[in-house]
This record gives structure tokens, C-alpha cells and sequence, in this order.
């Protein structure tokens, strides 16, 4: 079951093909003056995947309005034919992250079917105790993993468990938490018995965890709350993962720092102590602003892809680490924002390749500033995407996706077929 005519897409590549030939061999008689074999780092590219998140293939907001777009899709359903969409000209986002309540069913074994149609598995079940769900008996307002009603934190802690089950019937192997808990106001809580009770919530998870899971554990600055979160930076998010035991990971949202963080640092230093479970990659100006990945701080992104790629060639211990997007799409087509998106990941991941390591390591030994950096921008500048687009060709996808996908006329075609949705009040999703 295809969403994009096979047809469209070779009609839309042939357009293409003799200018991606040409600079492909291009690319690759600069690459191999610098003794990199292209057709290698093809060959790693197109093996690379990063998860798209279902909640990211509808229309996003702010805390002041949300402005629906057309086609918006309206269930689980719906969101899986628009990842479908993603994957089938990108070839880089063969699984699907979901959010429960958001993507709850009746049937689980329709919904795996429909995946397994559309060839796409599902990566980590994400949680929700930042919102209240309909017909919930305890608010999460004040907290849910570390709130002071201990029925409370039960109620978080069941829906988590709810989350390990059906994505045990999903074929899932990771569950991601993240709470939204904290404080707006010094004195509003206890910081050290606020801690306690999330780590006492969160042992009662980690003991429900299937033997062949992860657990994933996501830390952030700020927001909702706005004095203080229980979770708040990567230093407490390692010690929750050592708390809890082997199968717990630190999660690391690149929106999720206060700006001019060096997060490849953290990545390293995560890596070097075998605790880093995955990313959710997006960018940001300000805050957690869930743009599109790579659109703001490229250079940062291929940094932290430098550290990813360090450690790929080493042969780290313990490193296998989770990638998915995690964006909010306000003004543009979300699958046109989540194709450029996984494109910029496997543009940076590619960079990273290119980057000379031994030459990199004999100035860092040297302490010829000067030169590492140059050499760390030499992979940078390096303008990679044939190498991308060759590989998407080579694996069925697209040359260029996003032409592909308006030559298709999918939004249309989708548009008329789902209702379209009213413009209502604020909120991310």
C-alpha cells in the first residue's frame, strides 16, 4: 500500500537524474582527493533512520491560537498515511513515535496491521501526564509523577504502564517519559521530597519494563512550569538513569536547554558515561521553540552528529542511541517540515562522516586550535546532498521530496477527504 503513486516519483526523478550523476561523481572525485570513499558514506546514510513523531503531522500552535491547516489528519489512522507520505519519498523514517491518550484505539491489532501495510514499524511510546485527559479522576495542575496525592502519582504511574502495554502489542521497545512538573513560585514545593516521589513513581515503571526495553528519560529547562521543574537538566536526568538501572536512558531534546548550551558537550559526556538513550531533534531561537531541525543552528547540529560520529567509529560501549523528531509545525505543511527535517539529520550525520578523524586528532594533540576547527568545518561546508539524494534514489525515494510530494498532489487529495477543522485555542497540538 502506497500513498504516492510509484509513478509520480519516477517521473519526478528522471527530471532530475543526469544533474544528480553528474554532481555525485563530482562530489566524490573531491572526496576521494581527501581520502573519503563516497559511495561508503552513501551506503551509512542510507541506513540511517530517525522516528517521526504522529503528533507532528498535525497543524501546531502557541499558547495563543492554533490555525488548523487543510487535510489535517484525524486520527491515529490519518497520521499514519501522512508519515507513510514521509517515508515513502525520504526513505530515512521507516517508524512512527506515539503519544497516548492522543493516539489510544479500541483495536491494537488494526492499527499494527495498518503500519505493517504502510511499512512502518512504531518506535517509543510517549507518555502524557502534562495535560488531563477526558473523564480523568486526578489532575495532573500540580504534578503527576511528584505530586504530593499519592493517588495522583498512582494514576500517572498506571497510565505509563497502560503505555508499556500497548506498545508491547505494537512491537515498541522504548517508553518515553517526560513530565511537565514544577514550580511557578519559591516555596511552592520541596525540591528534595519532589524528587523523591518521582523517583519512587518512576522505580515502579522501570520494575513494569518488558526484559528487551528502554526506558527514556527526558529533562527540560523550563515550561509549563517556570521556577522550577523536577526534571530540569541533564545532571538530574543522569542520576535518575543510574537510579533506576541498566534498561534507563537520558533522553536529550535539543529545545529543551537554556540558549548557548553546549549540548554536544552533554551528548559527549553522556556517551563517555554509557547513559544516552536517544535524542528528539527540532531547533530553536529562544526556548523550546520545536522548530524545524537544522532551520536556526545547523553548525550545532552537525556538532552534535561530530560527538554521534565519534563515538560510531569507536565503537563506544554501550552506544545505540534513539533518534527521533519532535517538532511543532505553526506556518508551513508538517510533512513538507518533517521531510526537510529528516533530511537535515541524515545532511549532518553525513558531515560527520566526511570529517577527517585522524587529522582532526593529531591537531587536538597538538593544540592547533586553529586547524581542528578548520577541520571540523571542513566537513561542514561540504555541500553533501548529493550523497543524500543519491542515496534516497538508490532506496526508492525521492531526488527531491518536497517537489515530489507538491507534483503529487497529496494535500489537496487529503484535504478533500478529511473534514477541515475549526481554528480554536491555544496549545502545541
Amino acid at each position: 500500500m502506497t500513498m504516492i503513486s510509484e509513478d509520480v516519483i519516477a517521473h519526478e526523478n528522471q527530471k532530475r537524474l543526469a544533474d544528480l550523476k553528474s554532481d555525485y561523481d563530482h562530489l566524490g572525485a573531491r572526496l576521494s582527493r581527501r581520502g573519503v570513499d563516497i559511495d561508503a558514506v552513501k551506503r551509512k546514510v542510507a541506513a540511517y533512520a530517525v522516528a517521526v513523531p504522529s503528533w507532528g503531522v498535525g497543524t501546531g500552535g502557541t499558547r495563543f491560537a492554533r490555525f488548523p491547516g487543510e487535510g489535517e489528519p484525524r486520527n491515529i489512522f490519518d497520521k499514519l498515511e501522512d508519515c507513510a507520505v514521509i517515508q515513502e519519498l525520504t526513505r530515512a523514517t521507516p517508524t512512527v513515535s506515539l503519544h497516548i491518550p492522543w493516539d489510544k484505539v479500541t483495536d491494537l491489532k488494526e492499527l499494527k496491521e495498518r503500519g505493517n501495510a504502510l511499512g512502518l514499524g512504531f518506535d517509543a511510546m510517549n507518555s502524557n501526564t502534562f495535560s488531563d485527559a477526558p473523564q480523568q479522576e486526578h489532575s495532573y495542575k500540580h504534578g503527576s509523577l511528584s505530586h504530593a496525592n499519592a493517588a495522583t502519582r498512582q494514576q500517572a504511574v498506571e497510565h505509563n504502564l497502560e503505555c508499556i502495554a500497548i506498545g508491547n502489542a505494537l512491537g515498541s521497545k522504548a517508553l518515553t517519559v517526560w513530565i511537565g512538573d514544577g514550580t511557578n513560585f519559591p516555596g511552592q514545593a520541596n525540591f528534595t521530597k519532589s524528587f523523591e516521589r518521582y523517583l519512587d513513581a518512576m522505580k515502579a515503571i522501570y520494575k513494569a519494563l518488558p526484559e528487551d526495553w528502554r526506558l527514556f528519560t527526558e529533562h527540560k529547562m523550563y515550561e509549563p512550569a517556570f521556577y522550577s521543574t523536577v526534571v530540569q537538566d541533564w545532571g538530574t536526568n543522569y542520576l535518575i538513569a543510574q537510579e533506576l538501572g541498566p534498561k534507563a536512558w537520558c533522553l536529550v531534546d535539543l529545545g529543551h536547554h537554556a540558549p548557548n548550551v553546549n549540548i554536544e558537550m552533554i551528548v559527549a559526556r553522556l556517551i563517555q558515561f554509557r547513559k544516552l538513550g536517544g535524542f528528539h531533534f527540532n531547533d530553536s531561537k529562544y526556548g523550546d521553540d520545536d522548530l524545524d531541525t537544522g532551520s536556526i543552528d545547523p553548525y550545532r547540529l552537525f556538532l552534535v552528529f561530530n560527538e554521534l560520529v565519534d563515538a560510531e567509529m569507536r565503537k563506544a560501549e554501550g552506544f545505540a542511541p534513539a533518534h527521533m523528531l519532535d517538532q511543532s509545525h505553526n506556518v508551513t505543511d508538517p510533512i513538507e517540515s518533517l521531510m526537510r527535517s529528516a533530511m537535515e539529520v541524515c545532511r549532518a550525520y553525513a558531515q560527520g562522516l566526511i570529517v577527517d578523524r585522524a587529522a582532526l586528532a593529531g591537531y587536538q594533540e597538538a593544540n592547533d586550535a586553529l586547524m581542528a576547527s578548520e577541520t571540523l568545518k571542513a566537513g561542514f561546508r561540504t555541500d553533501v546532498e548529493p550523497i543524500l539524494a543519491m542515496a534516497r534514489l538508490e532506496t526508492g525515494g525521492a531526488i527531491d521530496p518536497v517537489a515530489t510530494y507538491r507534483a503529487a498532489g497529496y494535500r489537496a487529495k487529503v484535504a478533500g477527504e478529511r473534514p477541515a477543522v475549526a481554528s480554536g485555542g491555544g496549545g502545541i497540538v
